[in-house]
């Protein structure tokens, strides 16, 4: 069986565990090959960039690492019959959103039994333009889709209220 290893900040006092999620605090996930671009499939990324972002910044929370990755052909190595895509949706609960560069049906479909919503990019991109534009949408009138996510992470955005009197 592979082993999940998650590369967490360490301070002065030792390793920090990873974080409950704090309310009002949305925590993606992005699926990466090298930590510094949006450039894997779900089922294949060798890792994963968990972030805490919020309107006004982002801090990176861990880094969940799956040791080897496949070269994203559709063949997978022989893990034993380990069940990897369990596995992954296991170490990225917790997290609010996914993005990635492609993510097949049943993976995407326990993705979001574990409540998170998967986001497929077409291209890849830096992880710094990735949390851009997730701030980008925290600011401005998020589609319907991400209302709900925000909501369940705590950043419910205020309805809006129509008065017919002037």
């Amino acid at each position: 069986m592979t082993a999940v290893r998650r590369l967490s900040l360490v301070t002065d006092e030792g390793p920090v565990p990873a974080p409950e999620c704090p309310k009002g605090v949305l925590r993606i996930a992005i699926a990466t090959q090298d930590l510094k671009r949006l450039n894997a499939h779900f089922g294949s990324a060798k890792l994963f960039a968990v972030y805490d972002v919020t309107p006004t910044g982002w801090e990176i929370v861990e880094a969940v690492d799956f040791g080897e990755a496949t070269d994203e052909s559709g063949k997978h190595t022989n893990d034993g019959g380990t069940d990897r895509i369990t596995m992954r949706v296991e170490a990225l609960k917790g997290c609010h959103l996914l993005f990635c560069l492609a993510i097949g049906g049943p993976s995407a479909a326990k993705v979001v039994a574990a409540k998170i919503h998967p986001i497929k990019v077409p291209e890849p991109s830096s992880i710094e333009e990735v949390l851009t534009r997730t701030q980008t949408m925290l600011k401005t009138a998020p589609p319907p889709w991400l209302r709900k996510v925000l909501a369940d992470a705590g950043m419910g955005l205020a309805k809006p209220f129509f008065d017919d009197e002037d």
